[in-house]
Parts: structure tokens; C-alpha cells; sequence
């Protein structure tokens, strides 16, 4: 059956079914082919694309740049300075104003409702690049590097260790129980996922012929194919920095944790930036330093994938 996601907003992969997440990944595997063989993308040829940055970002920015330039379109960068997004206006109010200037906008900030809200009054497609909830460009970058090295998706087992509470934990257990990748949170119980996304992702499980497991106990770890880890702070939690590290060092990616696996070829993964010494060390890091790279590369080729996608003709 034909996937037509043209107008569609990406703000969260809770929306999006498997065959629509199977046709992203489909068209990221292609354009990044077209990319590596000099071959000129047009799929945003006379469009503009507002970026949204309330929050500043590396890969998120330079990602939606490059991907947009790179198909013909014109990227207009908006920074926390540059709108009055939610205080001197409201967020519906520079909705409708930009829905008529631009042909899609990316958002990366705070708050869900506000990417939402973009998404309701604006008429154009609208894409999370990041809110403290979900991160679905990150999570699709991540399902292109697993498939790239595996093969394949349905079967995997998939390991999330570190802060279980994040935008990160809470979108890898979306992405993964959506494409029937067996999901393994360890965590302290305190920095669990929240009950109803849990229960959420059991039935997409379900549906995929796969598992959630969430649990405190890094034994867990055995079989896994791939081991996740991400930063013990959020942006904006800095001050818990000394309270995570203590609750978070026997959850640490280190040689120790690998052993547990009983697998050679167990991938380590991390959405960058990373602190290593904390979540990972940085032997640990060095090793899987590849695909971790391939990750924050492919940033670029699955955002340009969604943009491309899901764009209004």
C-alpha cells in the first residue's frame, strides 16, 4: 500500500504507524545514496523552512540546515531572541503568521504543547527537533544507524540504561516497541518512564511481536544487541548534576557492564553530547566511537528524509 504522509506533522513517533516509520527510513537509506553520489536533491526546491530554536543544538541545527540546502530549500534560522514565541505572542498567534510565511517549521524547545499548538494553527507540516518529552528526529536517526549495522530491526534487543525519564528513554521505547525491537529500560525506579507511556508502549509491543522491560537490575543487559546510553542531566537540570551522578555510577557504560551481555558483537550506542566518565567512559566511547558518528551523521539523512516526506507539494 501506497504511504502518503504528505502535510503530516512529526511530534512524536506515536503518531506515525510502522509502515510510515519503514518509508521515512526507506527514503533516508535513499537520499543519503543520492547525497554520496553528488547527485542534487530538489525535493524542497522554492521552499522555506522556519527553525525554531529555543534551545541551541549542534546536530539538530546543522542537521535541518544542510538537509534543507541540500534539496533546494531555504532554511531560516529563528532563535529564543528572534520571536516572541509564547510571551510578547501567543504561540497560536505566530502559528497562523508563520503557516503563511513558511512551508514547514521545526521547533526545538521546552514544552510539547507548544510544538502541538505550531502544528494545530499553522497548516504547514511541523517537525519536534526536540522537546523536554519526546525526540523523534533523534529516534529515527537511531533506527537507520541500527539497520545499517543489523540488517534488519524486528528481533533486536535493544538495551536503554542510564536516566529512564527523558526525552530520549521515553521516544526509544516508542521507536522500538513501534518496529518490534524488544525494549529493555534499567533504571532506577525513581527515574522510570511514566506508567501510562509504558502501558502505551506495551500494546505497540504487541502489535510488533515484541517486549518492554523495565527494571533496576544491570544484569539485564544479557543478550542485548545494542546497549543506549544518554547524559545522567537534561538541559535545564544542571543543578542535579552531583544528586545523578551518585545515583546513576553503577548504570554506567564500562567495560564491566559489556561483559554482562555475553555477545562480541554488542553495539554501544549515544545520541551525543556525552559525558564521558559519567554515562559512558571514555574507553567505551572510543571504541564504538564509529557508530556513534554514524548516528549524529545520519541525523541529517533521516530529517532531511522527514522534511522531504512529509513537505506539502
Amino acid at each position: 500500500m501506497p504511504v502518503n504522509i504528505k502535510g503530516k506533522s512529526l511530534l512524536t513517533l506515536k503518531d506515525y504507524t510502522k509502515v510510515e516509520i519503514e518509508y521515512l527510513l526507506d527514503l533516508a537509506e535513499n537520499l543519503k545514496r543520492k547525497k554520496m553520489m553528488g547527485i542534487e536533491g530538489k525535493g524542497l526546491k522554492g521552499k522555506n523552512i522556519a527553525l525554531i530554536f529555543e534551545k541551541p543544538s549542534t546536530r539538530t541545527r546543522c542537521a535541518f540546515t544542510v538537509a534543507c540546502i541540500d534539496e533546494g530549500g531555504h532554511p531560516e534560522y529563528l532563535g529564543k531572541n528572534d520571536i516572541q514565541l509564547g510571551y510578547k505572542e501567543s504561540v497560536e498567534d505566530t502559528a497562523r503568521v508563520l503557516g503563511r510565511l513558511f512551508d514547514g517549521i521545526e521547533f526545538r524547545g521546552f514544552s510539547q504543547e507548544h510544538v502541538e499548538k505550531l502544528a494545530k494553527y499553522s497548516g504547514v507540516p511541523v517537525w519536534n527537533g526536540l522537546t523536554d518529552e519526546y525526540h523523534p528526529t533523534q529516534i529515527l536517526a537511531d533506527l537507520l544507524t541500527i539497520k545499517e549495522r543489523f540488517g534488519k530491526l524486528e528481533g533486536l534487543n535493544f538495551v536503554y540504561i542510564g536516566d529512564g525519564r527523558n526525552n530520549m528513554a521515553n521516544s526509544l521505547m516508542i521507536g522500538c516497541s513501534k518496529m518490534g525491537i524488544n525494549f529493555t529500560l534499567i533504571a532506577p525506579e525513581i527515574l522510570w518512564p511514566v506508567d501510562d507511556l509504558i502501558d502505551e508502549c506495551k500494546i505497540y509491543a504487541q502489535e510488533s511481536d515484541s517486549s518492554i522491560t523495565i527494571t533496576d537490575d544491570v544484569n539485564q543487559v544479557a543478550q542485548a544487541d545494542i546497549i543506549y546510553t544518554d547524559v545522567w542531566c537534561s538541559m535545564g537540570e544542571e543543578e542535579k548534576a552531583a544528586e545523578r551522578i551518585k545515583m546513576l555510577k553503577p548504570y554506567q557504560v564500562n567495560k564491566g557492564l559489556l561483559s554482562k551481555t555475553g555477545k562480541k558483537e554488542t553495539l554501544c550506542m549515544h545520541c551525543l553530547p556525552a559525558v564521558k566518565g559519567n554515562e559512558i567512559t571514555e574507553e567505551v566511547f572510543e571504541e564504538f566511537s564509529q557508530v556513534i558518528f554514524d548516528e549524529a551523521e545520519n541525523r541529517m539523512h533521516t530529517i532531511k528524509a522527514v522534511m522531504v516526506g512529509t513537505i506539502k507539494i
